[in-house]
């Protein structure tokens, strides 16, 4: 038989290991929930850099791309072609210089140049920075060798004008099937110092010999993160690649590996750990290849922030799991306070009775919800009986809503052949005064052209259900112009506005509707009128020309810009979020104006199959561009 000191001491042996078996459950949580949580933070962090590096990566592809077909096009320059047919004619070469400088200027490079088959500049964007150069010779640039050979260049390399480094572009120059020379741009790659914000860490950019040339942290410039082989430093110094830096190794050990099939780089950065005394990972090294260039992108991420997290959640799991074992034991104390519960012969009549109870009450309540029930339905069938009303009368009101925007419209564009037909009937009343019938009749023709506009205008309430379209043919620009300053020479000379209109004798033809056009045209000059009002130098320039190539890209459905209208006037210029608000319906910064002329003019313009931009001018005052389409073919 077992004593009673025998089963006192297995009862506590039993304890003791329950306890051990509970603390070892509560450890192996907090550990679980540590590593599970540390590497759920891995994974989000890594897929956040992933994130930030192709943003970042679309942005740097976007600066250099931008500009990488530029060398392309300077072949197909008559400038340029005449230069190599006499590439000793000075004259030839200074118009091959102001060309290569109005490119340069539009495009936004540090510089454009061309070189002859020997490496040497004979038209250049900056001919004075490079002529200060020692030599004159860049036949040893590896981007001028590739396009010699036929092929188009890129390289980076520090500019020897400049000192700074730069992004090379190359592209040859054919003359038949024989390259008789190279273009260059030479881009600027200072805007790539200006995002390195948008990594949130430090951060990298190496080319294909692992040379770091830009980053956020300026020790780490021009330091090479493996060791270069003699050969090819010697290749590099040749080369003047980086312009005979000392290229120093990359201060922080780090082992990269390169991931085959996505071209992902990896790596990491370790320390030792104080408390611990082992190595950790101290920071995430990744990076990314850039499309289309031998550059790649890396970022250095602390991981000090997930294992904190990861911290807090094992200490999280290990409470939950102690919060466990103690609802075991309370729910096992429960069980055991009931089981003698129920043997009490008292304590089931009670529960008996109690039960009767509560069938009736259920019962009582099953009643009164069905009652509830009948009601609610009957509810809802008088709710959908009203919902259908309701909706028939929004469809009212939204007809209703439409017609207001219409009418209102209408209105705005109605104010200026009005005040047109009331200034020539005055001009009329004083002519037949003056018994100058030809006067008169020439002003009641205005008049009469005016109302036949403001029929034009007021159709569209005619045709509210149906869309028309405008009837495109030739129009003559010059003669809208006129016919739109024609409205407003009274207004004009009151103001003292001087009028420079450019387009006075010039044939300038554009596909489009000839009112329509006036239309968009009379809304334009107004608000530049308006403008000027408080302007201590009221000057209106009008011009035409046709739509240079770089603009042909605005055209949605990739037909081409043939013409190009400026309005420009020396006023109070654009508000300063006009971007987001300049062409939105009611939006006006006149005390009295409906804030629809813009948005009007806007609709007008993309019925012809172009496009309404506004700018601001360099000097007061903005400029409205009306870009209309080439005849179809």
């Amino acid at each position: 038989m077992t004593s009673p000191l025998q089963s006192s001491i297995r009862r506590a042996a039993w304890k003791s290991a329950a306890w051990l078996l509970a603390l070892a459950f509560v450890a192996l949580s907090g550990a679980l929930g540590y590593q599970s949580f540390e590497r759920r933070g891995l994974d989000k962090l890594q897929t956040d850099v992933r994130h930030r590096l192709e943003l970042f990566s679309s942005a740097v592809e976007g600066m250099i791309q931008r500009l990488e077909d530029v060398p392309a096009t300077v072949q197909l320059s008559e400038e340029i072609q005449r230069l190599f047919h006499a590439p000793r004619a000075a004259a030839a070469r200074e118009r091959a210089d102001r060309y290569l400088q109005r490119l340069n200027a539009f495009m936004g490079g540090i510089a454009i140049y061309v070189l002859d088959e020997r490496g040497v500049i004979v038209a250049s964007s900056g001919r004075t920075q490079l002529q200060a150069l020692p030599e004159n010779d860049f036949s040893f640039r590896p981007y001028f060798q590739e396009a010699l050979s036929g092929r188009v260049g890129r390289h980076f390399a520090i500019s020897l004008v400049a000192n700074r480094p730069a992004y090379f572009v190359s592209h040859p120059i054919r003359d038949g099937a024989k390259v008789v020379g190279v273009a260059v741009i030479m881009i600027n790659l200072d805007p790539i110092n200006q995002i390195w914000d948008m990594l949130g860490a430090p951060a990298l950019l190496a080319d294909t010999n692992g040379v770091v040339i830009l980053s956020s942290d300026p020790a780490w410039t021009y330091t090479t993160l493996q060791e270069l082989p003699i050969e090819r430093r010697v290749d590099l110094q040749l080369s003047r690649m980086y312009n005979r830096m000392p290229l120093p190794r990359f201060p922080l050990q780090v082992q990269l590996q390169v991931n085959p099939e996505t071209l992902s780089i990896y790596g990491s950065l370790q320390r030792s750990n104080r408390y611990l005394g082992f190595r950790e990972v101290a920071q995430i090294v990744s990076g990314r290849s850039i499309n289309g260039m031998d550059w790649r992108v890396m970022l250095f991420t602390d991981v000090d922030g997930a294992r904190r997290d990861a911290v807090l959640a094992g200490a999280v799991s290990a409470t939950g799991a102690a919060f466990l074992i103690l609802l075991v034991l309370f729910v096992a104390q429960r069980r055991r306070i009931h089981r003698h519960r129920r043997e009490s012969e008292r304590l089931l009549e009670q529960a008996n009775l109690s039960l009767e109870h509560k069938v009736g009450e259920r019962t009582a309540a099953l009643t009164l919800a069905n009652a509830q029930l009948v009601k609610e339905v009957a509810e809802r069938k008088q709710t959908e009986a009203t919902l259908r009303a309701t909706q028939g009368e929004l469809v009212h009101a939204g007809k209703m809503a439409v017609l207001g925007r219409m009418a209102a419209g209408i209105t705005h564009e109605l104010t200026q052949p009005l005040g047109g037909v009331r200034t020539f009937a005055g001009n009329a009343m004083e002519f037949a005064k003056r018994q100058d019938l030809e006067s008169v009749q020439q002003n009641l023709e205005i008049i009469a052209r005016l109302t036949e506009r403001m029929g034009t205008i007021i159709h569209p309430l005619r045709s509210f259900a149906r869309r028309t379209d405008p009837e495109l043919s030739f129009v003559d620009v010059g003669q809208c112009i006129e016919n739109a300053l024609f409205l407003y020479q009274t207004q004009l000379a009151h103001l003292g506005v001087v009028v420079d209109n450019r387009t006075t004798g010039e044939q300038l033809a554009a596909w489009c509707d000839a009112p329509r056009l006036e239309q968009v045209l009379v809304n334009l000059i107004g608000n530049a009128i308006d403008a000027m009002a408080e302007a201590p130098r009221k000057r209106l320039l009008l011009s035409a020309e046709r739509a240079p190539a770089a603009e042909e890209a605005l055209a949605a459905d990739g037909r081409a810009y043939g013409l190009r209208i400026d309005v420009e006037d020396t006023g109070c210029g654009l508000p300063p979020d006009f971007t987001s608000h300049l062409f939105e319906p009611f939006y006006t910064t006149k005390q009295k104006g409906l804030g629809l002329g813009l948005t009007i003019s806007r609709d007008i313009v993309q019925d012809f199959g172009g496009a309404l931009r506004a700018w601001d001018r360099d000097g007061p005052g903005a400029c409205f561009s009306i870009y209309l389409p080439c005849a179809p073919t």
